[in-house]
């Protein structure tokens, strides 16, 4: 067997900044390191912050959450979204326990199972030296051992919290959730209850009390993100950009979406990302009308926008970038008048975005300048959502906009009569001076946009070396 490598690969490679010599084309040696599983999230005093936080907005009482267990498949582990946000633990079968007063926390992990660890690497176990300095957490006891210490703790009559937030795994999020959960405990053929309905009843059948739900409290934390948030948030924006500015570069008439598709998920685990934050949309012609279309089965043509709603997650945050542009690297007269008005929509509501102001005040801003040039009857959405670990992510938005909020600013038009769908999409922060776009690093401007189509992209290599 060679070691050489196709030209075309190589070509490929090159444009994105690799060789056939490095790292991360050539097998490694065996990581000195700490394995991954040692690392605890964003670090421990962020984990153990948000558990301090938690505990003053609960006031009393007891809290309990359990992590998520083995996968039903072969496919990597994700740790549940409020578990992680609490713990830094990537790894199953773990469990929280607090008293709300005192202060006591006790990490459960199960124990030690060395066969195990041979199959799939490093687990987070009871035996586990590290898992103290590591995570910060005194007190590890055995899984097995949480229903007898959660009776001692609660005792006869105090306060048990629990979390209702439907579980949320890699490319999950909340509002997909809830229905889905719902429409099956409801399916009279089925009638399971969801994961955390099932926790509640078990709990109260056991301690013979209702526990509380402290969602609305973790809800109120995770709406204002803290600078190592804002960092995750940033990583993340970094490969979004990173794929979908290789995607503008790459477009060509007679590819088909599913290209763009696999190029971005590429781009996005070349930069680090864990993987996609939500199903990608690479929706051309009529396909861009199609708000979460899936399909990326089409060939794309000549004449069409491409619509591109794609971003991926890293360290558990994620963005969320559409970007539009024509196939064949010129906008049509009616794709640029429509292009431009949404453009502008997103400068008002950018503009808009600063403390103290609302999600609803933005959105208004973005509605207003579509309106204003008379394409009311084209739009289909809202402009604004939060973001975070979820792509939807929780909060009221009828609160005030403050420091360390992010939403993302996506006004869109939709005409049927030409097959031409208009979104453009980013992420922003707010800051005490107004908001910081952090996923600003792709084109918005026309002109931008089909300068930088204009360049050699990774699949031009690839066509080329065939």
């Amino acid at each position: 067997m060679t070691n050489s490598i196709p030209i075309a690969v190589a070509a490929a490679l090159a444009l994105a900044g690799l060789s056939p010599s490095s790292p991360a084309v050539q097998e490694s040696e065996p990581a000195a390191s700490p394995p991954r599983a040692a690392v605890c999230g964003l670090g421990k005093e962020f984990h153990a912050s948000r558990r301090a936080r938690l505990r003053e907005e609960l006031a009393e009482g007891v809290f309990v959450i359990r992590g998520l267990g083995e996968t039903r498949g072969y496919h990597a582990f994700r740790q549940d979204k409020t578990f992680w946000y609490l713990t830094g633990i990537e790894s199953p079968g773990a469990a929280l326990l607090m008293d709300i007063e005192s202060g006591r926390e006790v990490l459960f992990l199960r124990d030690a199972n060395p066969w195990k660890e041979a199959w799939e690497g490093e687990l987070w176990d009871v035996g586990d030296e590290w898992v103290e300095p590591v995570t910060g957490f005194a007190e590890v006891r055995s899984n097995k051992e949480l229903d007898e210490a959660l009776e001692e703790m609660a005792g006869a009559d105090r306060v048990v919290w629990i979390s209702m937030h439907p579980y949320i795994e890699l490319g999950d999020c909340f509002d997909r959730a809830i229905p889905a959960d719902r429409a099956r405990a409801a399916d009279p053929l089925d009638g399971r209850a969801s994961r955390e309905r099932a926790f509640r009843a078990a709990l109260a059948e056991r301690l013979g009390r209702e526990p509380r739900d402290a969602t609305s409290a973790l809800n109120e934390l995770r709406r204002v993100k803290t600078p190592e948030e804002v960092e995750a948030m940033r990583r993340a924006a970094l490969a979004g950009v990173a794929g979908m500015n290789e995607a503008i570069r790459s477009t060509r008439p007679g590819l088909g979406e599913w290209d763009l598709d696999a190029l971005m998920g590429w781009m996005h685990r070349r930069a680090g990302a864990a993987g996609a934050a939500y199903h990608p949309i690479v929706g051309s012609g009529p396909n861009s009308l199609i708000l979460h279309y899936s399909a990326n089965d089409r060939v794309m043509r000549d004449g069409d926008v491409v619509l591109i709603d794609y971003g991926p997650e890293f360290d558990h945050y994620t963005t969320d970038i559409t970007r539009t542009w024509p196939v064949g690297g010129r906008f049509t007269e009616r794709q640029a008048e429509l292009y431009d008005a949404v453009l502008a929509a997103q400068q008002a509501g950018i503009q808009a975005a600063r403390p103290g102001a609302r999600m609803a005040d933005v959105n208004a801003a973005c509605t207003q300048v579509l309106r204003e040039r008379g394409f009311g009857d084209l739009l289909a959405h809202a402009a604004t959502h939060y973001i975070g670990m979820e792509v939807h992510d929780v909060g009221s938005a009828r609160k005030p906009l403050e420091v360390g909020v992010a939403f993302t600013i996506e006004p869109g038009l939709y005409e049927k009569e030409t097959a031409i769908g208009i979104r453009i999409e980013d992420v922003v922060v707010i800051t005490a001076e107004g908001c910081e776009v952090i996923t600003g690093a792709i084109p918005r401007a026309r002109e931008d946009i089909e300068a930088l189509w204009n360049e050699r992209g990774v699949l031009d290599a690839l066509a080329e070396g065939r």
